[in-house]
């Protein structure tokens, strides 16, 4: 099924034939799908797929519901044919089919709809953050402008807040006009802030959940690893078992390095960041952190206290390793790759830690 907002073209490809028997196009509508697809299903059993997209989980749950076989692919991981310079929903749905019943595509862990819900709150969060970037960007720009620039200290420290909140009062040196401005701007950055607090008060409730506090309690005895970012990986991640090795959870999240090598040419390129974005961007963060030498502050104390002391050695373990390889690298490397490999590392350990988590049941 090739999926979109308003469609769904579906081809119909039985078990021995070469070619799809049938490729029909219908309205986005669970009612008319479940009645083509229980036409469908008086010739044989039914298995269907479909590409993993903003169309979501909607119709994978329906048709499970409906008692048929369903799959959500992985579209970074579907074979292409470079030769092929045309593509259509027809095309699209047919070469769907064909590689579905070949055993040749990926499909991906679908998350329960209480996992999804939760997943949800932590990503908004998150957009949040990039839209509270975006306010102080038009704040410092529309000030800029105008010839105010803050140079007794660096910005949106509590001298500069004070300064600013100054700005938006009737003294302030602005002119009428804007003032009006500033303060529209500063008044969208304070609701900003307002509604990020809000949602870190809701994901520090939902950390608490039975399902997720021995997950988020664990990857937090790491240094780099806040509760935001333990909640992030714990959400995205979900069954941190279903990779059998550290290197499927490293290409899972995008950490791994492209290879273009034929013969005896070996080359190597950048991370292919072809995984889950949200991961790697906490991933990568929590890396900078090993720049600096082993050490254990009072909040990594606290987030580890009452955790096994399995874990919390392996972390201390990983602390040292990390530091070293960050630091070996930089002799070489610049600061901004040598902590992507540090971020690779750290999946390692990671996954090695998650994997002596009990599962909640």
């Amino acid at each position: 099924m090739d999926v979109h907002k308003e469609s769904i073209t579906i081809a119909l490809l039985p078990a021995d034939a070469k070619a799809p028997s049938r490729v029909d196009r219908l309205p986005n509508d669970v009612v008319k799908l479940k009645r083509w697809l229980d036409r469908v299903a008086v010739q044989g059993e039914v298995r269907a797929c479909y590409e993993a997209s903003g169309a979501g989980y909607v119709i994978h749950r329906a048709l499970r519901e409906w008692g048929y076989a369903c799959d959500v692919i992985a579209p970074s991981l579907i074979p292409k044919r470079p030769g092929v310079q045309r593509k259509h929903d027809k095309y699209d749905a047919a070469e769907l089919a064909r590689l579905y019943r070949s055993g040749e595509l990926t499909a991906v862990h679908i998350p329960s709809e209480a996992e999804e819900r939760v997943r949800d709150v932590v990503r908004c969060r998150e957009t949040f953050q990039r839209e509270i970037l975006k306010s102080r960007h038009y704040i410092l720009k529309f000030l800029a402008r105008r010839g105010f620039v803050y140079r007794e200290g660096t910005n949106w420290c509590t001298p500069h807040l004070r300064w600013l909140q100054h700005l938006t009062t009737e003294q302030s040196p602005l002119a009428a006009a804007d003032r009006l401005v500033f303060r529209e701007y500063h008044a969208l950055l304070l609701y900003k802030l307002q509604r990020r607090d809000e949602l870190d008060r809701e994901i520090a409730r939902l950390a608490e959940l039975p399902t997720l506090r021995p997950a988020v309690q664990a990857l937090q005895c790491f240094r780099g690893i806040s509760l935001h970012s333990a909640m992030v990986l714990a959400t995205e991640i979900t069954d941190w078992r279903r990779f059998a090795r550290p290197g499927q959870l490293a290409s899972f999240v995008g950490l791994v390095m492209r290879e273009v090598s034929s013969g005896e040419r070996q080359r190597l390129g950048s991370i292919t960041k072809a995984g889950n974005s949200h991961c790697r961007h906490v991933l990568v963060q929590a890396a900078w952190s090993y720049r600096h030498r082993p050490a254990t502050s009072a909040d990594l104390k606290r987030r580890q206290a009452n955790q096994p002391p399995a874990i919390i050695a392996h972390a201390w373990k990983a602390q040292h390793r990390l530091h070293q390889r960050f630091n070996h690298l930089t002799y070489r490397k610049r600061p901004q790759i040598a902590v992507v490999a540090v971020a690779r590392e750290l999946v390692g350990f990671l996954w090695a830690v998650m994997q002596e988590v009990p599962t909640p049941a």
